[in-house]
């Protein structure tokens, strides 16, 4: 009786550790329900670019976090905005269950694959027409990263009051010059900067900025040569919508702060990188894998926001003014809660007036026909509802106080 009694024990133990196996799962955080897929990511270039290596850090991090192993995704680097996406897209759609592209040329070519192969999910960053397509195995995502950007203009004013500022912080209109290395002249890019320089307005209010464009999102030797042009021309601090190395380096050669993009440079440039803000991928990526295991459908279009976790700034580097950290919690707990609102018209002027109304081409038909209004009003607060009709940017305006310089 004794020795059955073990034996009835030793059974039950043994039950109970699998119970407990099978309830806490291993993989895809825990539901066991989920079913096997696989996943791929194509990229525009590799890990040397900062846009890319942030996409491919998130991706692998979301892979492991919902119980993907290394069979079951891959990444794919250095496909061209052109015919090779497709291409790229057709070939992983006979094998891959879920397919993302990173960057804004690759949209048609998703399109074109997404129509092939109804059966495979494909999504997009900083793509517009989802919501026009109406596929609905097709979906854009981006980020309110104009959130982040304004919060790395808010540190970079800090830095030039700390540099240029008088007794009463004020800075000089020949010292309050700050300089922008932009990829293209399109609307993400401008939404961009525009929200970046408001940030640093907000902090040194005379404050004016010239952009240059690289016309390219890659392009270390380009971004290098314009922001040295920029801090021959008089600016006192370089910011990018660029990819490379190239902008932060410059800086650091001449000494000249820097605020990067899409991840921190303060391993090159330990004496001028002040801060950098980027879109964190991993949330998305866990939620449009959670919802291909589980057979769930997909946002057409996503934005993510600070609230989500999906935009972020990086720690201070070594660079940035005192009293920088205690400014920019005040500055992101008026973002969360809805009193401070990036693209207030009450901040800027376009051609000396207040934008009261813009009409922005949210639904992107090619033809550059604007047909939807996006300033409305909250809280007492007129302004540009940025990423809300759809999640890539579409403010476009070059507002008072910025030069663009498109040669």
């Amino acid at each position: 009786m004794k020795n059955l009694k073990k034996v009835l024990a030793v059974v039950m133990a043994i039950a109970l550790v699998v119970t407990c196996f099978a309830a806490c799962g291993g993989n895809n955080n825990g539901d066991t329900d989920a079913k096997k897929i696989k996943a791929a990511l194509i990229c525009l270039h590799g890990d040397s670019s900062t846009y890319d290596k942030n996409f491919i850090d998130a991706f692998k991090q979301a892979c492991a976090n919902k119980g993907l192993t290394a069979d079951d995704y891959t990444i794919v680097t250095d496909i061209a905005e052109g015919t090779a996406c497709y291409d790229q897209a057709a070939d992983l759609a006979e094998s891959y269950d879920l397919i993302f592209a990173d960057s804004f040329g690759h949209e048609p070519y998703m399109i074109q694959a997404a129509k092939e192969f109804p059966e495979v999910e494909f999504c997009h960053a900083t793509g517009t027409r989802a919501h026009t397509e109406k596929l609905a195995n097709f979906h854009n995502a981006f980020a309110s990263i104009y959130e982040g950007r304004y919060l790395a203009g808010v540190a970079a004013g800090m830095k030039l009051v700390e540099l240029y500022g008088d007794a009463e912080g004020k800075v000089s209109d020949e010292n309050a010059k700050i300089g922008y290395v932009g990829a293209f002249p399109y609307a993400e890019v401008i939404s961009g900067y525009t929200s970046f320089y408001l940030g640093v307005k907000s902090i040194v209010e005379n404050v004016k900025m010239e952009v240059r464009y690289t016309n390219s999102w890659y392009d270390e030797a380009a971004e290098k040569t314009t922001a040295l042009a920029l801090i021959d021309n008089g600016c006192k601090l370089i910011s990018q919508h660029a990819d490379s190395w190239g902008a932060p380096t410059a800086c650091e050669e001449r000494n000249i702060p820097n605020v990067s993009y899409n991840g921190s440079t303060v391993e090159k440039c330990p004496n001028t990188f002040i801060i950098a803000s980027r879109i964190n991928w991993t949330p998305y990526f866990e939620y449009i894998i959670d919802c291909v295991q589980n057979d769930k459908a997909i946002d057409t279009d996503w934005t993510g926001t600070i609230a989500t976790g999906s935009v972020e700034i990086t720690a201070l580097g070594t660079a940035a003014a005192k009293g920088t950290q205690e400014k920019l919690d005040a500055v992101k707990a008026g973002l969360k809660d809805g009193t401070i609102k990036v693209f207030d018209c009450s901040t800027f002027t376009v051609d000396g007036k207040p934008l009261a109304s813009f009409i922005a081409d949210v639904d992107d038909a090619g033809d550059f026909v604007p047909e939807t209004e996006v300033v409305e009003t909250a809280n007492g607060i007129t302004f540009v509802n940025e990423s809300a009709k759809r999640s890539a940017p579409y403010f476009n305006i070059i507002i008072d106080g910025i030069t663009a310089i498109t040669e």
